[in-house]
């Protein structure tokens, strides 16, 4: 039967993108409210042990003392091991403003693994302007990106690393040195056919792309290229 209602799927496009965009907006304020909250509550514990007890013995009991009666009334999002996680992320961003609201505190439990301060500045920057998952920083940490960009550059370029993220400045900035194709799952140490790897690529190929760094497309699986009449 034909639509009695002119421009219905017009009509119905738009009230999807509000209620999508409203529950966008809707889980990044609670994500924000709730990261804000850890980092609250790592700096009543820290301000605690300032207070004349400093000593480990009671920070860790604090801790379990805390975690026995928050789990009971809020749930076992308050471990003993996660509010160990609350300080240390009080400890690592002391500052509220520099605590960033695109980044979840799954994103902040990972980073609190980050020793060097510079390399965990660069992994927080690259994740929210590269919009990475929390799967993806990990194996972005795990892989030693900022150590690999930063190897072959002087000490103001490692600087400018972690405080700007990668910008890509020049075409050299485009390509990683070296690459870390772990993903693949191919022999190290072995020989292997081109279509062994562009069967591996293909399969992996997002993986692929983020690694190979910005400003890279697929495009297709084969694509034909003709140059002045060659192909």
């Amino acid at each position: 039967m034909t639509n009695i209602i002119p421009k219905l799927d017009s009509i119905y496009g738009d009230i999807r993108t509000i209620i999508a965009q409203a529950r966008s907006h809707a889980y990044s304020a609670i994500n924000t409210t709730m990261v804000h909250a850890y980092w609250n509550i790592g700096r009543v514990i820290v301000e605690s042990e300032q207070q004349g007890n400093e000593r480990a013995e009671y920070g860790k009991q604090l801790i379990k003392e805390l975690s026995d009666r928050l789990v009971i009334e809020f749930g076992d999002g308050f471990r003993a091991r996660n509010i160990s996680y609350m300080r240390a992320f009080y400890l690592a961003y002391p500052k509220l403003h520099a605590v960033r609201a695109e980044l979840s505190w799954t994103h902040y439990r990972r980073l609190l693994q980050v020793e060097n301060p510079e390399s965990r500045n660069f992994y927080m920057l690259e994740a929210i302007n590269s919009h990475w998952s929390t799967r993806e920083l990990d194996r972005q940490i795990s892989s030693l990106l900022f150590e690999r960009l930063s190897l072959s550059q002087d000490k103001a370029k490692a600087l400018s690393l972690s405080e700007q993220g990668q910008v890509v400045s020049e075409p050299r900035d485009i390509i990683k040195d070296p690459y870390v194709l772990e993903f693949l799952e191919l022999k190290s140490k072995q020989p292997y056919l081109e279509k062994d790897l562009e069967k591996a690529l293909i399969e992996k190929l997002h993986d692929f792309l983020l690694e190979l760094g910005k400003g890279f497309s697929f495009v297709s699986r084969q694509q034909r290229i003709t140059v002045d009449g060659d192909h």
